[in-house]
């Protein structure tokens, strides 16, 4: 556990590569998804496949995340692009703070909500991170809200304080939603996505890939057009996750 810089304990999970030292280790920040979610204890596949690559893997309970009671979940409403990411940033300066991650080698993974926060982590801090991974993560908040099938509507208004109100709260949104912040990006990102995705326009998906490599910005593009949200032909997750693991090692541990 840490305290974030407004004094709220956040609780996660460090795993740390077999027979390494705990200390100077690349580190892969992995935001949750959701973000009515939270990491649990016991086996993640993805955890495990990049600890056995020698990184150590960063998973924290931002605000937001379910499991720690009402108030705590409730401190995450309209706070996508805010608080909840400080909680992520403020989690790996204490990290390093520790001494336990390389502050020359860290990059962010996550997928939906966690691919959402890996974007604007290096979208508020190009500075800490070497990279970033998002695997069918949100870009466009209006979008994500407006997608929400019609029988959602009676729980428009929920959704409004829990996310943001597209009439209201538009600043917020666009501030919090990474295709407004092309121009901020300046690390190179990859970015897996299937075309039957229901909760991302691949559209706008492809834009946002077409803007960043007019700006030199490098870019691993993986569409699937036969996938939806999350991979599910063994054969496609297998070439995802190979080029997620060479794309962070390029990135990150390029001399390994």
């Amino acid at each position: 556990s840490y305290r974030a810089r407004d004094g709220q304990i956040i609780h996660g999970y460090l795993t740390l590569p077999n027979g390494k030292d705990e200390k100077n280790l690349p580190c892969i920040v992995m935001p949750h998804q959701g973000p009515s979610a939270r990491n649990v204890w016991g086996y993640a596949p993805e955890v495990q496949y990049l600890a056995n690559k020698g990184y150590a893997v960063f998973q924290m309970n931002f605000r937001g995340s379910t499991g720690y009671g009402k108030s705590f979940q409730n401190a995450g409403f309209k706070q996508w692009g805010g608080k909840m990411q400080d909680d992520i940033y403020d989690g790996v300066k204490w990290l390093i703070s520790k001494g336990v991650i390389n502050p020359e080698k860290i990059g962010v993974f996550g997928y939906g909500f966690g691919g959402f926060s890996a974007l604007n982590q290096v979208v508020y801090h190009p500075e800490l991170y070497k990279c970033a991974a998002s695997y069918s993560g949100y870009i466009n908040l209006f979008t994500y809200i407006k997608g929400f099938p019609a029988y959602y509507k009676p729980y428009k208004l929920m959704l409004n304080e829990m996310i943001g109100d597209p009439e209201n709260d538009i600043e917020y949104l666009k501030n919090s939603s990474p295709i407004f912040q092309i121009d901020k990006i300046k690390k190179p990102i990859l970015i897996a996505q299937g075309s039957k995705d229901s909760k991302v326009n691949v559209t706008e998906t492809n834009l946002f890939v077409k803007e960043l490599r007019k700006k030199q910005i490098p870019v691993n593009y993986i569409l699937n057009e036969n996938e939806t949200q999350l991979f599910n032909n063994p054969e496609n997750k297998f070439k995802l996750y190979k080029q997620l693991g060479d794309f962070l090692d390029k990135q990150i541990n390029p001399n390994k």
